[in-house]
């Protein structure tokens, strides 16, 4: 741990508020794999976007093939995933733009400890479940990652090897069977416009 460092005094967070006119978030989504969290990330931020918003999607595209290529899929390497992904997305939201993460994220402690962090800077923190039935998620596959878990080729796949710890209470709940993409992203941006955060 580094101890010789010293924390440099620059703008407060509601003084770059008012510069950019807009305030800081992280909608963190959560669900299994084929979840369909991806593709509202997506969505939302593109929806963000054309509404002159600030926005980025972290994911495993710019995560994992970037600031976390050293880790793999292991217990120990899944927290260290969550837990710089949770940093990452407090600057971000500290810089005032829409954070939106879109991770597996399996076990609820690592969930609630980015909570946490955000909840101590005081910036809005929304978990989003993404929650689909096991089996729908193995219907749409577009991977073949469960197939692979099935047959033992992948080890420690949530859902089948690996647990997945449901969300006890987030902020929004969304069932990707029922609803199409536009309406999932739909329901995260009108919660953002009902809390002032856009």
């Amino acid at each position: 741990m580094a101890t010789n460092i010293t924390w440099h005094p620059n703008l407060t967070h509601n003084e770059r508020s008012d510069l950019r006119a807009q305030k800081g978030a992280t909608i963190w989504l959560t669900g299994l794999s084929a979840s369909g969290k991806s593709t509202i990330a997506c969505a939302l931020e593109q929806l963000l976007l054309k509404a002159g918003k600030h926005a980025y999607r972290l994911d495993g595209d710019n995560i994992r093939f970037g600031l976390n290529k050293d880790l793999g899929f292991t217990e120990t390497d899944r927290v260290e995933n969550i837990r710089r992904i949770s940093e990452v997305s407090k600057l971000f939201a500290d810089s005032c733009s829409i954070a939106i993460t879109s991770f597996i994220s399996p076990y609820r402690n690592d969930r609630n400890k980015a909570r946490e962090l955000h909840r101590e800077a005081n910036l809005p923190f929304i978990e989003v479940y993404v929650d689909v039935p096991l089996k729908v998620a193995e219907e749409r596959d577009p991977k073949g990652l469960y197939k692979k878990a099935r047959e033992g080729i992948i080890k420690d796949f949530t859902g089948i090897s690996a647990p997945y710890e449901a969300p006890e209470k987030p902020e929004i709940h969304i069932e990707t069977d029922k609803l199409s993409v536009e309406e999932c992203s739909l329901v995260i941006y009108d919660y953002l416009k009902d809390h002032n955060l856009i």
